[in-house]
């Protein structure tokens, strides 16, 4: 018996949906492998994640960085950039560290800062001695930073945004944060362009550092990464002027370390 007039949109209907499930469910599939597959860290963030007696490194769900020759009274909260393995920022991150700061970066779910926006708040709890804290992070990390120092005005008071810039909705030029943007000028995603257009979300003291042949990848390191600029430094070099604008933040944040 032939289906009547009315069953026949019924079935394209639910043919159609069954079609749009099964391709939800395959590009949810595709999106959690492309972001449980993050790029790094590169061999030479390797002698940096090991203990010695300048700086401990406790690893596990956060990556923290003790300084072993002082008490820090300050610390450093870093968000990774987006895909990109945590571990990648342990060079610079050891870096500041050596000079006296406790230095934690979380892993991100999926990899993604915007996932766990605010994991500075349990860092912040587990560390109590500790008087003042700054937070930053690269790329996304950044723009994930940012937003967390506009929700937490009283958490934090420095910002170091490492080839980042908060979004639109995170204006924090009356938010007081001392605040350092340090950008590469051979960068082909957070491009000096971009960087220059985030002035107006930033406080009017907020410092801008430009790294001369520097681009995306070597904030990090986790190889190359596409739609970037080709470096016209090393990676080393552009760790240390990373790390020497970011250290000058943390300092003018908090008297020295004690001894």
């Amino acid at each position: 018996m032939p289906a009547s007039p009315s069953a026949r949109p019924r079935r394209l209907l639910r043919r159609f949906l069954i079609l749009l499930l099964a391709l939800l469910l395959i590009a949810a599939a595709a999106f959690l492998v492309w972001a449980s597959t993050p790029l790094g860290p590169e061999p030479t963030a390797g002698p940096a994640l090991q203990s010695d007696a300048e700086v401990r490194v406790d690893r596990g769900d956060w990556l923290v960085f003790w300084p072993a020759q002082s008490d820090p009274v300050a610390g450093f909260i870093f968000y990774p950039g987006g895909r990109v393995d945590y571990r990648s920022y342990a060079p610079p991150a050891r870096a500041i560290a050596a000079a006296g700061f406790l230095v934690v970066i979380p892993r991100m779910p999926l990899n993604l800062a915007f996932t766990q926006a605010a994991a500075a708040d349990a860092i912040i709890a587990a560390y109590p001695r500790i008087q003042t804290w700054a937070i930053g992070g690269h790329s996304l990390g950044g723009a994930m930073a940012a937003r967390y120092a506009y929700q937490q005005p009283d958490q934090v008071k420095g910002l170091a945004l490492w080839a980042a810039y908060p979004a639109t909705t995170d204006d924090l030029t009356t938010s007081g944060l001392a605040v350092v943007s340090i950008y590469a000028d051979q960068d082909g995603l957070a491009t000096p362009d971009k960087i220059a257009n985030s002035q107006a979300l930033l406080p009017a003291a907020a410092q801008f550092v430009r790294i001369a042949g520097g681009n995306h990848a070597q904030f990090g390191a986790y190889g190359p990464q596409p739609g970037d600029g080709l470096p016209a430094i090393s990676a080393a070099e552009q760790h240390a002027q990373i790390v020497a604008a970011t250290l000058q933040l943390l300092r003018q944040l908090s008297p020295e370390p004690a001894s």
